[in-house]
């Protein structure tokens, strides 16, 4: 019931929000050449379908995206176990990968095309970097607030460190751990959009870029709230997944 209700104020204010971008250009505020009402953003999906600008770039901006957050996963999760289990490790590189988390990674892109050319490699190995070190950090911290008393029960019951690993700390550090995936999920599909709008490689960055040098600005924006409806997609679908892991 809560969770229902709470879904119907978030529609409420989104329906409150945009008669109030409605209002504002009706009256003459805001130029639609700069804000288009949102009564114009139907047509606008719909020229974007006629022209065949939906469904293949929001797969393969999905597609990448996906494939992006699971490489950081792949290498953020052990990487992040290891900075837990060898303290000196961790010490030594969180600084460091702090640092790296606050650069604008997005600008090394032309190395990168250098590498892996103009293509959806690029694409996904920037997301990659941008999605990697928060899984790493966040897999870290998780794991480092796990409850010393947790583990030695596990040691108490003769489990080996495997056993200990899955069966008490990683369901301890989950939160942490799915913490940093949700951000590997926001870094991972705002850089590759990002990049897709500069190198115009296909997907929903490429239909923004288009619709932008076209001046189609009610498709520009039809564009890029696809990119937010991808967005909660990807969130929903690691939401599930997560209250699918975790122990209830």
């Amino acid at each position: 019931m809560k969770q229902r209700l709470a879904h119907l104020y978030g529609l409420l204010g989104l329906a409150l929000f945009a008669a109030f971008i409605e209002a504002i250009v009706d009256l003459g505020f805001v130029s639609p050449l700069i804000l288009p009402p949102p009564s114009s953003l139907p047509g606008a999906f719909a020229r974007l379908w006629r022209e065949d600008l939906l469904l293949q770039p929001i797969l393969a901006s999905l597609g990448q995206s996906v494939a992006a957050t699971g490489l950081a996963a792949l290498v953020g999760l052990p990487a992040g176990y290891l900075m837990w289990r060898r303290p000196v490790i961790g010490q030594a590189y969180e600084p460091w990968l702090g640092a790296a988390f606050a650069a604008p990674i997005i600008l090394l892109y032309p190395l990168f095309l250098v590498i892996f050319g103009r293509g959806y490699a690029t694409t996904i190995f920037v997301g990659f970097l941008s999605g990697v070190i928060p899984v790493i950090l966040k897999t870290r911290e998780g794991l480092m607030g796990v409850p010393p008393v947790l583990l030695n029960v596990g040691r108490s019951l003769h489990m080996g460190e495997v056993q200990t690993i899955r069966r008490i700390a990683l369901p301890a550090a989950a939160p942490g751990i799915f913490t940093g995936l949700r951000l590997a999920l926001i870094y991972a599909l705002v850089n590759i959009v990002g990049l897709e709008f500069l190198i115009d490689s296909g997907g929903l960055g490429r239909v923004v870029s288009d619709m932008y040098f076209r001046y189609e600005i009610p498709a520009m924006y039809a564009a890029i709230l696809l990119v937010v409806l991808v967005s909660l997609v990807l969130l929903q679908g690691l939401r599930r997944l997560e209250r699918r892991l975790r122990p209830q």
